[in-house]
């Protein structure tokens, strides 16, 4: 064989080696190569997943966030983790932890207001040990029901406990603006200076605060006495504003919400909220989303009589219910 004949043989056969080997690495390739993840389209026509799911009970808007965030949530089969999504519930198939979303059920919309002894956690979990503030509304027609918005175990004070997810969002988010007032009681003699930067907002883990009115009732050596209003509420929040300036919080109780009060609702009982206490609250939140607010901190209880003095009669029936079961 000539040495042209025998080199091209040679060239051949790497050659051939070489693309058995490319054959071999695209093969592999192929096989490493992951399947795009699938993705579900929000609907423009459709309702926001956390609205639906809020409007079946499961939790309040911001709850209903947690869950599709922590990826609890599917929609025809794929793991919803972004927020904002629009669904079509009569064509596509929602599962809460592998159990389908069934359609809601036209039931009645339910308000409670309950005076939260210490001692009582705002929760829904099933396998809390500690009293549940949900446990201590005794009628038997309540249903599936949640706290708007948390107080802390230590504290006492006003709670609003419904079904209604829209409501609750409206009553509990900052951006609407429905005050929150607070009694509250410092160790100690608190100065000018730090009540001046609470007012202003205090650096805390998760941000700055808002902007809060502080109103002194009392002051000594020994203790402070102040009435603090809000219009957001994160966890533990006043607690925190106050150690951020160095006192501590030896006692705590929310008296308003909005325009709601404690008055003649003792500690550890609740009553139905009426239905234009409700219409009020929802139209403090429209007033706060248009920028109607005249202050940073929102609309404080203005003491209406409706709040405490008209629903009189609820307030008789819902204690003789809420006796046995608050205690």
């Amino acid at each position: 064989m000539s040495y042209a004949r025998k080199r091209g043989a040679s060239r051949g056969r790497g050659s051939g080696v070489s693309a058995g080997r490319g054959r071999g690495r695209s093969t592999r390739s192929a096989r490493a190569a992951k399947p795009a993840r699938r993705t579900i389209e929000s609907r423009e026509d459709g309702v926001r997943l956390n609205k639906l799911l809020a409007d079946h009970g499961l939790a309040s808007r911001r709850g209903a966030d947690a869950l599709i965030e922590e990826g609890h949530v599917t929609v025809d089969g794929v793991q919803v983790e972004e927020l904002g999504l629009r669904v079509d519930p009569e064509v596509q198939r929602i599962e809460v932890d592998g159990e389908p979303l069934v359609p809601a059920k036209v039931e009645r919309k339910r308000y409670y207001l309950l005076n939260k002894p210490p001692g009582v956690v705002c929760t829904n979990e099933k396998r809390e040990t500690r009293p549940r503030a949900i446990d201590l509304i005794t009628d038997r027609a309540k249903g599936r029901i949640y706290t708007v918005g948390r107080l802390d175990e230590e504290s006492k004070g006003l709670v609003i406990l419904t079904n209604d997810g829209e409501f609750a969002n409206r009553v509990m988010h900052p951006r609407y603006g429905v005050s929150k007032t607070y009694a509250v009681k410092l160790r100690g003699r608190i100065g000018d200076e730090e009540l001046q930067r609470v007012r202003e907002g205090v650096y805390l883990s998760g941000g700055r605060t808002l902007p809060a009115r502080v109103v002194i009732r009392k002051r000594s050596r020994e203790y402070s006495h102040l009435q603090v209003t809000l219009n957001e509420g994160k966890n533990r929040e006043i607690r925190r504003m106050f150690h951020a300036v160095g006192f501590q919080v030896v006692e705590l109780r929310r008296s308003h919400i909005g325009t709601l009060t404690d008055r003649k609702l003792k500690v550890g009982y609740w009553r139905f909220l009426e239905a234009d206490e409700v219409a009020e609250l929802l139209a403090l939140s429209q007033e706060g989303e248009s920028g109607g607010a005249d202050s940073p901190w929102g609309r404080a209880g203005r003491g209406r009589r409706g709040a405490a003095g008209r629903g009189r009669r609820g307030v008789g029936r819902a204690a003789r219910r809420g006796r046995r079961g608050a205690r």
